[in-house]
C-alpha cells in the first residue's frame, strides 16, 4: 500500500480521484493500492520555551539567552489535530510507500517533514513536486516521483529559518519586553523579518517629519505649440530664474539640433508573487494578504500555476504546452488570435532555465475560466495573470523618440516627444482602456517637423515649485522595499539580482505584514501605511542594528537561500544566529536608559471595537448560531461544521461531535465582519 500525504482535505480528493481511492474512510481516502491523507497545514510546531525545561516557563532576564541543546517538535494542541495525526500515523505504519504530496515549497516540505517525523516513519519516501494541480499535471507527477532525498537541502533551509525564527524571536521578545515593556502583559514582539520590516516603515515616516522642503523655480517656453525645458534643470532663487527671462524673452529661439531614433519595448516581465501583490494593490486596492488568498484560490482551481514563486521565467519545458493554454482561454480569443495563428515566439527573455528553479513564473494553466466557479475577485486577479501572459507572446511596442535643442541668448533648452509607431503588446491593454500594463510613463508629447537654424519668436514662462519628501509606504511599494532590502530599485534586472538579498521570502511577507497590524505596530491610513507610537518607539529602543537593519536581515537570507542550493552549512547559519543573539542579550542588559513602550489600545480601537468584558459564564460550547453570512465559515479543525456563536467565544457546530475548536472573543471580537473574521482565522490556522 502508497500512503499519500496532501497539505489539505481539497487536495487530497482531488489527488484520490486521479488515482482511483473513490472509498472515503474517516480521516483518508483508498482504492487502487492508494490511501490519500492529509494535513490541516501545520499539524506540528516547534517546542516552545516551557516544554524544554521549568527554569524557561517564567519570562526572567537571568534565563536568556535561551538555546536549547537540540531543538524538537510537537503536535499543536488541538483534538482535531491530534485525530488527524493519528490516521497519519497509523496509514505509515501499515505502508509500503509514503509519498509526500505536500505544497511544492519550502514550508511545504517542513510541514510534511516534521508529521512524517512526529509519525516516526522508517519507510522509503517520494515526492510529489508539481506546479498546478491540474488533471494533467497530477499524472504527470505520479509518474515522475523523485526520491525525498532530491529536496533535503530545501528541507534544511525551511528548518533553519524556523529554528532561527525561533532562537531571535522568542529570545529577544522577552528580552525588550522584560526590559522596556510598560503595563502587564503588554508584549514587545521582535522578530527576524518582522522588526526589520517595521524599521522600514518607521525610518520612512522620519525622513518625511524631517524632510525640509525647499522652493526652486523652471524656466519653460513654448515655441510652434512645443514645451522646452531649460537644460540647466532647477534654479535656486526666483531673482536668478527672472534675470534668465528677462534676457531671453525679446530673443528669438533657434533650433541648434534634432534627433530621433526609434526604440523599442519589450513586454512587460510575466509574473512573480510579489509583482503580482504589487500590481493588485496599486491597480486593484487588494491587500497583499488577500492577493496571495484569491491567487491561491485559483492554483487551488487549477485556473492558474503555482503561486509561492520569485522568478518571473518560464522553463523550457513549458514551451510546448503554450499553445493549448492559450486554445483554453476562450475568454481571451480575440487576444490570442494572433499569437496562435503563427509560431508562438520563444523569446529568452521569457524562458530561461537558468532563472527557474522550483518553479516557472505565475501563468493560466489549460484549464478554462469559464468552467470553474469564480468570485469577482479572483476573475480580476485572473484577467490580470491572463493579459500578462499573452503580452508576453505579443510583438515588442515600436516607438520614435525625437529629441530636438534649442538656444535663446546663450540659454540651452530641451524638448523631447515620443511617438508609438506599432503597438505591438500595448494592444492588449489599449482594448479595455487598461494601464495595467507594467510600463513606465513619459513624455508623450507630439512634435511638429523641426528644422536646424530655424529660429521664431517664443513664450518663455516661470514655475515655482517645492521639493517633496518621499511617500509614505502603500502595501505593494513595502513589499517592493522588502525584495530589494530596503532600496528603490526600478530596473527589472537589478531588481532581480537583489531579490537574493531581499527581506523574507514572497510566500511570507503579506504574513508579516499583518503581524504589524496584529500587534498595533503599524495601521492603515487610506492606501498609506504608518507606524503608530508604539512601533516608532520600539525601533527608537532597538539600538542594535543587527536586529533593524534590512541589508543585514537580506544577507541572512541570502544565506538560507544558499542553504537551499548546497552552497551554505546549515549549522554555520543557525551558530551565527546564536552567537548573534548572545551579543543581543548583553548589549541590551547592559542599556541603563529608561524607556517605556506602551502599545496604546485606540490604535486598535481605530479598526475594531472591542467588547465590553463581562464576567465568564462558562466555556462550554457555544449557544447561539452566528448570522448567516458568518455560519458559511468553516471550522478550520474539523472541516465539516461551521462557525457558532456562543456568549464569550466562538464554536463549532459539531462540538457534540467531539470538535474542540474556541475562539474567545478576546481574540476574535464579535464585532469583527464576516470578511475579517475568516481572514483571522485562516491566517491563525495557517488555511492557505
Amino acid at each position: 500500500m502508497k500512503v499519500c500525504i496532501t497539505e489539505k482535505p481539497s487536495v487530497a480528493k482531488d489527488i484520490a480521484g486521479i488515482l482511483g481511492a473513490d472509498v472515503r474512510r474517516d480521516g483518508f481516502y483508498e482504492g487502487a493500492g492508494y490511501c490519500v491523507t492529509w494535513t490541516f497545514g501545520h499539524l506540528c510546531t516547534l517546542k516552545e520555551p516551557q516544554d524544554y525545561t521549568d527554569a524557561w516557563k517564567k519570562w526572567s532576564l537571568g534565563a536568556l539567552p535561551m538555546i536549547p541543546q537540540r531543538f524538537g517538535i510537537k503536535l499543536i494542541a488541538d483534538k482535531g489535530i491530534e485525530k488527524q495525526f493519528k490516521v497519519i500515523e497509523t496509514l505509515i505504519g501499515e505502508a509500503d510507500e509514503v509519498i509526500n504530496c505536500g505544497d511544492a515549497g519550502q514550508e511545504g516540505e517542513l510541514i510534511q517533514r516534521w508529521v512524517m517525523q512526529k509519525a516516526g516513519c522508517m519507510k522509503p519516501v517520494k515526492r510529489l513536486w508539481i506546479s498546478s494541480l491540474t488533471d494533467e499535471s497530477i499524472r504527470e507527477g505520479f509518474k515522475n516521483l523523485r526520491p525525498q532525498a532530491d529536496f533535503d537541502s530545501l528541507y534544511f533551509a525551511g528548518l533553519s529559518r524556523a529554528i532561527g525564527d525561533w532562537i531571535l524571536g522568542m529570545n529577544a521578545t522577552r528580552l525588550y519586553t522584560l526590559k522596556y515593556s510598560q503595563g502587564g502583559g503588554n508584549v514587545l514582539s521582535i522578530g527576524r523579518v518582522q522588526t526589520p520590516t517595521l524599521a522600514l516603515i518607521v525610518n520612512r515616516q522620519l525622513e518625511i517629519a524631517n524632510f525640509v522642503p525647499e522652493d526652486y523655480w523652471e524656466i519653460k517656453t513654448v515655441y510652434r505649440e512645443t514645451v522646452f525645458n531649460s537644460a540647466k534643470g532647477r534654479y535656486k532663487s526666483e531673482a536668478e530664474a527672472q534675470e534668465v527671462i528677462d534676457a531671453i524673452k525679446n530673443s528669438p529661439l533657434r533650433i541648434t539640433g534634432v534627433t530621433t531614433k526609434r526604440g523599442k519595448e519589450a513586454p512587460p516581465r510575466l509574473f512573480d508573487l510579489t509583482s503580482l501583490q504589487v500590481e493588485c494593490n496599486k491597480k486593484l486596492g487588494y491587500t497583499a494578504e488577500e492577493t496571495l488568498r484569491y491567487i491561491q484560490s485559483l492554483y487551488e482551481k487549477k485556473v492558474t500555476t503555482y503561486p509561492r514563486v520569485d522568478t518571473t521565467y518560464l522553463s523550457d519545458d513549458i514551451y510546448p504546452k503554450i499553445s493549448g493554454i492559450m486554445q483554453a482561454m476562450s475568454p481571451y480569443s480575440a487576444l490570442t488570435a494572433s499569437v496562435l495563428a503563427k509560431k508562438i515566439p520563444k523569446s529568452k527573455k521569457v524562458f530561461d532555465n537558468s532563472k527557474v528553479t522550483d518553479h516557472h513564473a505565475i501563468i493560466p494553466t489549460n484549464v478554462p475560466p469559464q468552467t470553474v466557479a469564480l468570485t469577482m475577485e479572483e476573475k480580476r486577479v485572473y484577467d490580470m495573470i491572463a493579459k500578462r501572459f499573452i503580452a508576453a507572446f505579443y510583438p515588442d511596442c515600436e516607438f520614435s523618440q525625437t529629441t530636438v535643442n534649442a538656444v535663446a541668448e546663450k540659454v540651452e533648452f530641451k524638448a523631447t516627444g515620443k511617438q508609438i509607431l506599432v503597438k505591438g503588446w500595448r494592444e492588449i491593454y489599449d482594448r479595455d482602456n487598461s494601464n495595467d500594463d507594467g510600463s513606465s510613463g513619459g513624455d508623450n508629447q507630439i512634435m511638429p517637423q523641426f528644422v536646424v537654424d530655424e529660429e521664431g519668436p517664443h513664450e518663455p514662462s516661470l514655475q515655482k515649485k517645492t521639493t517633496q519628501p518621499p511617500k509614505l509606504y502603500t502595501e505593494g511599494t513595502l513589499l517592493r522595499a522588502m525584495e530589494t532590502a530596503g532600496k528603490s530599485v526600478d530596473d527589472e534586472e537589478l531588481r532581480d539580482a537583489m531579490k537574493e538579498n531581499g527581506i523574507g521570502r514572497p510566500s511570507t511577507r503579506a504574513a508579516i505584514i499583518e503581524i504589524l497590524f496584529k500587534r498595533r505596530y503599524i495601521r492603515r491610513e487610506k492606501k498609506s501605511i504608518v507606524a503608530t507610537a508604539a512601533g516608532i518607539a520600539l525601533i527608537d529602543t532597538i539600538k542594535d542594528e543587527l536586529l533593524k537593519s534590512a541589508k543585514l536581515t537580506g544577507l541572512w537570507e541570502n544565506k538560507l537561500r544558499k542553504i537551499e542550493r548546497k552552497e551554505y552549512d546549515a549549522g554555520q547559519f543557525l551558530a551565527e544566529l546564536k552567537d548573534m543573539v548572545g551579543k543581543v542579550v548583553i548589549n541590551v542588559l547592559s542599556d541603563n536608559s529608561h524607556n517605556n513602550i506602551v502599545i496604546e489600545k485606540e490604535d486598535e480601537a481605530k479598526k475594531v471595537k472591542r467588547p465590553r468584558k463581562t464576567k465568564k459564564k462558562s466555556d462550554a460550547a457555544p449557544a447561539s448560531v452566528v448570522p448567516e453570512s458568518v455560519a458559511d465559515i468553516v471550522c478550520p479543525i474539523c472541516g465539516k461544521g461551521h462557525l457558532l456563536k456562543g456568549s464569550t467565544a466562538y464554536g463549532c457546530s459539531e462540538y457534540k461531535g467531539g470538535c474542540p475548536l474556541r475562539l474567545s472573543f478576546d481574540e476574535y471580537p464579535p464585532t469583527l465582519p464576516p470578511q475579517e473574521l475568516n481572514d483571522l482565522i485562516k491566517t491563525k490556522f495557517s488555511i492557505k
